[in-house]
């Protein structure tokens, strides 16, 4: 059972999500300079106005045209700079953004490649996926126009303060009581709704995963005819994530009116106290409607910040999903001086080998077994008895609690990763091919295969004169995971990359568990041909695949209860004979 996530407090995220803008410090500089430069452009703006009002006194021949006039043109020229400058910036920040994004998500793409296999067990794929395409989108997001927009409303609210206090000191009382109030609320509504957008998100993750697992299992939902099945749980699925959606919109929308509310109160409190200070002859005519219109510049920002609240929250919680996966423990990194296999041999020793997935239920149990270099070994036994966890094992996908594996008397422990994987040519029953070529998947791990070997390869594999037969041969593109040939071609695809990558080890597991009689004949004559001279670990239900092994494994329970060529344990007359009769007779 894997352990919840680790919340992660929003300063955390701001200073992971500024490690990497500072990548781009410089464009994020000019940005900044050219936002600030913007900003204070279209605040000289009420200024100028407040001048314009001054030069207009009643009575005739009292009005300064060429001044009043001269004061608009350079209104004109401010704004204009400001919109030039802006529209610079923008372009800036959304190159910085993709930027920024792109890092983001090959970092993410890299922390895959270097997770656990036991990490992909306990997580659903559409959920992973939903991290790296939906939380990254939202996050792209604020930086590109939240993040400008916070930016730009710090610079008018500082700004217009300065400006009203050089107009008129005693309205600025009326924020003394406004400021405190909008403070309070905004800080009181973030910290009560965040965990509406942190569930949000993991909502929207659930239903993708559910799509991601119902897109590659419809031919099994069609056949066990769960259509409606499926279609009610995604319903479930669906307005629980439309449900989660809608209440962190809901209660995030309550923070722009109320704090408008309070922004139209200091308004009006403005235009009250400011009428008297004018009749009093404390404040112009034109300073006073200056200030009022400083006044809306601070309280406008102060609105567009409460109102991108709900787009704030959001992009929180996806960067937390994000830093949450980009923080998961990687594989165990090799101990130092770690040992590379070379010229591998292919003993294989289980020395007393305990395993568990977790703690209260034991897969392997006290487990010792000697391998010779270039003996077959199939393993069998009912399903859950630990077949494919001894692969896990020897591949170091996982380790043991205790015990120890020795390929060649080396502890695989003390051995790299790499090079011990290498040692293993792999054939399973789920076969795996990209979108690309099929010299491409061929060559997958042995790129500098030359033409000739990949034919010999494939010749061997019996799979050749097929790709022969195709309109580009070795070139011919093949859909993602091979959806456009048949199973039986693809597993002998994947016998000819074995073949290529010419390891000394061996390990097929249910190769041909997914195939006709028929095609399972062909298949197994190109795996003896794999199989020769090489350490081999099969894993298979059909005992017919593997009577001529050198030695059969019988597991049950995370032990072998026995083990001996097929004869001799027939004669045993216990499981394994068990299992060869229940396939076997007829009656």
């Amino acid at each position: 059972m894997r352990n919840s996530p680790k919340k992660l407090n929003r300063l955390h995220l701001l200073k992971r999500l500024w490690s990497y803008l500072f990548h781009y410090k410089w464009m994020l500089l000019t940005a900044i300079l050219l936002n600030i430069a913007s900003n204070l452009f279209l605040l000289v703006g009420p200024l100028l106005s407040g001048y314009a009002i001054d030069a207009i006194q009643l009575g005739v021949g009292q009005v300064q045209f060429e001044r009043v006039f001269l004061l608009c043109f350079y209104m004109l020229v401010f704004y204009l700079m400001s919109s030039i400058l802006e529209y610079i910036m923008s372009v800036l920040m959304t190159r910085l953004t993709q930027k920024t994004v792109r890092n983001m998500r090959s970092d993410l793409f890299t922390k895959l490649t270097r997770l656990p296999v036991g990490y992909f067990d306990t997580h659903a794929v559409g959920d992973i996926l939903s991290r790296i395409t939906y939380d990254i989108d939202t996050i792209n997001t604020s930086l590109s126009s939240d993040f400008i927009q916070v930016l730009s409303s710090i610079i008018t609210i500082v700004g217009s303060v300065i400006m009203m206090i050089l107009i008129s000191p005693n309205l600025m009382l009326v924020f003394v009581v406004t400021i405190p109030m909008s403070i309070l609320l905004t800080k009181y509504m973030t910290d009560k709704f965040q965990p509406l957008f942190r569930q949000r998100s993991a909502k929207l993750g659930e239903l993708n995963g559910f799509v991601e697992e119902n897109i590659s299992g419809q031919q099994t939902i069609k056949v066990y005819h769960q259509e409606v099945t499926m279609i009610e749980s995604f319903d479930a699925l669906n307005k629980q994530a439309v449900d989660a959606y809608y209440q962190s919109e809901y209660y995030g929308s309550m923070v722009g009116p109320s704090v408008t509310f309070i922004n139209n109160l200091s308004l009006s409190l403005i235009s009250v106290y400011g009428a008297f200070l004018y009749l009093w002859g404390n404040i112009t005519l034109g300073n006073l409607s200056s200030f009022v219109l400083y006044s809306r510049r601070f309280s406008g920002p102060i609105n567009e910040i409460s109102n991108i609240f709900g787009e704030l929250q959001s992009a929180f919680a996806a960067a937390e999903r994000v830093f949450q996966l980009l923080d998961e423990a990687e594989e165990v990194a090799d101990i130092d001086g770690a040992y590379v296999f070379k010229d591998v041999k292919g003993d294989v020793d289980f020395e007393n080998v305990t395993f568990a997935y977790t703690d209260e239920k034991p897969i392997i149990k006290h487990l010792s077994l000697s391998v010779k270099a270039g003996d077959t070994i199939a393993i069998v036994g009912p399903t859950g008895a630990g077949k494919t966890t001894l692969i896990n094992l020897l591949m170091r996908f996982y380790d043991p609690q205790s015990g120890i594996i020795r390929l060649d008397g080396i502890d695989i422990k003390t051995a790299t990763r790499s090079s011990l994987r290498l040692a293993y040519a792999m054939v399973l029953q789920d076969t795996w091919l990209f979108k690309g070529t099929i010299y491409d998947n061929l060559t997958y791990g042995s790129e500098d295969a030359s033409q000739a070997d990949v034919e010999a390869a494939a010749k061997a594999a019996m799979i050749h004169s097929y790709i022969m037969s195709l309109p580009q041969g070795y070139q011919t593109m093949i859909d993602e995971d091979g959806q456009s040939i048949s199973q039986g071609q693809k597993q002998l695809l994947t016998i000819a990359r074995a073949m290529l990558l010419d390891a000394q080890l061996l390990i097929l597991d249910e190769a041909t568990s997914n195939v006709d009689t028929t095609t399972e004949l062909k298949i197994q004559e190109a795996m003896n041909r794999l199989m020769k001279g090489k350490t081999s670990f099969v894993i298979a239900h059909r005992l017919s695949t593997i009577q001529h092994a050198d030695n059969i494994l019988v597991v049950n329970h995370g032990e072998i209860v026995e083990q001996g060529t097929h004869e001799e344990l027939l004669a045993a007359d216990g499981l394994y004979n068990t299992l060869y009769h229940s396939q076997f007779d007829k009656s």
